[in-house]
């Protein structure tokens, strides 16, 4: 498709009879209840379900392959290549599609909060509740940058258009395409919202370090005195969740460049896990819930509404989305100075990992190139139970280019600015998944507190065998006992065997990294098999 033809098509969404151009939550909340999208619920958010997709659909992504990205992606499982032709066959088959639908719905907005550096944007979708959630993830511009908003790329969503995998070229009926050539991403198939903010998501991954920036999957706040910290993990792992601290203003909770200047979201907004949320736990994403937002596969209280977080019946994955506005202690504009403290979240089921260990450079290197959590329930399809898994740089999903790209960018950053560097396990101790218990949130909260004010930087520490990773002895408001695996554990020769399992799986897992120097490569566990 030449670009005649994409501005054709693109039009052709633009002539649509009944159009809906950038409407305000309350005309969208109006739009999805004459529609019967979604039911209002007591805290005045919507609520949708998504069907038999509730969570992202990874082995339905795929990157067109052109004179654009030939060279540069890094082709595999995750990134999936597609010739043009499917996807300009698919494309206008989902634009005919769409233009006879009763009603199309547009967003304008923008990714990046640095406006040095952020890609206009919009969104065609065809549901109200999906471009609700589009404007309460992006970033909405103002009257007058509307007046002059060109888009940089394009997503075009619809759900309900199933693909024929024989003919279409997918692996199934969902597709999710990106054209970085045509810059448009096409999504089908399924009702999952969470497709559309990742995929703008993976187009900041390949577009931001071409203009020497670190583009990351990770949280970001900063401290009363202007202390920036990062927090990387993937979905589960607690990065929403430990960003959001009454005594931090957040910079964002998922997805963040590092330039130059510091530190920017790319971002406008919050997409929270909220499986068993509390207002006494979590009060900062309980009380941004409300008119506007919207909730993602919560169960409701068929009378009052009231939503119920601890109702799993449709996925452990329930989400919810709301503009960082809802926030009362946040960052505006979501751009801060460079990181003091970078913290890799874990939610390790063997149970074996420390709770907080310092790390040096190279360990760091190591474990953002390994990116070892473990899968939890309800993230993706056809999970139900913690599954180990290393995604490279705690993105891997997301990330276009090889892992190494990023990998030494950051290694660089944390060189110029004297980042500190810990690896926080908020997975299991006592035993593995099964027998032991999910590390308590207190003692988490408690750690990161510790690290982010500097007082573990020239801590007591003790290094555990195995894995070579520096404990602190002691952390203020935690168990000693609590701080060494081993020590949490009935079963000492249990344990053993399960961290050995689990260095050799980090062994296993670093030879595809053949081009990283020997310092980094030994930074890993100390068991060699």
């Amino acid at each position: 498709m030449n670009a005649v033809e994409q501005s054709k098509m693109i039009k052709e969404l633009l002539s649509h009879d009944n159009l809906q151009n950038n409407l305000s939550a309350p005309q969208l909340v109006e739009k999805i209840l004459g529609r019967e999208e979604g039911t209002l619920s007591a805290s005045g958010a919507i609520r949708a379900t998504t069907g038999k997709y509730t969570g992202r659909s990874p082995k339905d992504k795929f990157i067109v392959r052109d004179e654009t990205t030939r060279d540069v992606i890094d082709w595999g499982i995750v990134n999936q290549e597609i010739d043009e032709a499917s996807f300009d066959n698919l494309y206008k088959k989902v634009v005919d599609y769409l233009k006879d639908r009763n009603e199309l719905y547009r967003f304008q907005g923008y990714a990046g909060a640095d406006t040095n550096y952020r890609l206009p944007i919009e969104v065609f979708n065809e549901y109200a509740w999906h471009n609700l959630f589009s404007r309460q993830l992006f970033i909405e511009p103002t009257k007058e940058e509307l007046k002059t908003h060109q888009s940089g790329f394009t997503v075009v969503s619809a759900p309900t258009y199933k693909a024929d995998p024989e003919i279409d070229g997918t692996n199934s009926e969902t597709f999710i395409l990106v054209s970085f050539k045509q810059r448009i991403v096409l999504i089908g198939g399924t009702e999952y919202a969470g497709e559309i903010k990742k995929s703008i998501f993976s187009v900041m991954n390949f577009l931001l370090p071409q203009r020497d920036i670190l583009s990351m999957h990770c949280s970001a706040n900063v401290g009363q005195e202007g202390d920036v910290a990062l927090f990387f993990g993937l979905s589960g792992t607690g990065k929403t969740t430990l960003s959001a601290d009454p005594y931090r203003r957040l910079i964002g909770d998922d997805e963040h460049g590092w330039s130059t200047n510091g530190v920017f979201n790319i971002e406008g907004g919050c997409y929270a896990k909220c499986i068993n949320l509390s207002q006494e736990k979590e009060p900062q994403i309980y009380d941004a819930i409300r008119f506007g937002s919207v909730l993602e596969n919560v169960i409701l209280h068929e009378e009052s509404r009231q939503p119920d977080y601890d109702d799993t019946s449709l996925t452990e994955n329930t989400r919810a989305a709301y503009t960082l506005n809802n926030i009362d202690n946040i960052v505006s504009p979501s751009v801060a100075g460079h990181p003091n403290t970078i913290i890799f979240l874990t939610a390790d089921a063997s149970g074996t990992l420390p709770p907080i260990s310092r790390l040096t450079k190279e360990q760091a290197m190591y474990h953002f190139l390994s990116g070892y959590t473990s899968k939890l329930a309800g993230t993706e399809r056809g999970v139900t139970d913690p599954q180990a898994t290393f995604s490279a740089c705690f993105g891997s999903p997301f990330l276009p280019l090889k892992p190494a790209t990023y990998a030494e960018m950051l290694g660089e950053k944390i060189d110029l600015y004297n980042t500190s560097v810990f690896l926080v396990n908020t997975g299991w101790t006592g035993g593995s998944y099964g027998i032991g218990k999910r590390m308590k949130l207190s003692y988490t909260r408690a750690m990161v507190h510790s690290a982010l004010e500097g007082e573990l930087n020239s801590a007591e520490t003790t290094s555990d065998d195995i894995f070579g990773l520096e404990i602190p002895m002691h952390v203020p408001g935690v168990p000693d006992e609590v701080l060494i695996p081993k020590q949490t554990w009935d079963d000492k020769g249990a344990y053993e065997k399960e961290a050995q399992t689990l260095a050799m799986k980090f062994h296993e897992n670093f030879k595809q990294f053949t081009h990283v120097s020997d310092a980094i490569r030994n930074a890993g566990p100390l068991y060699r098999g």
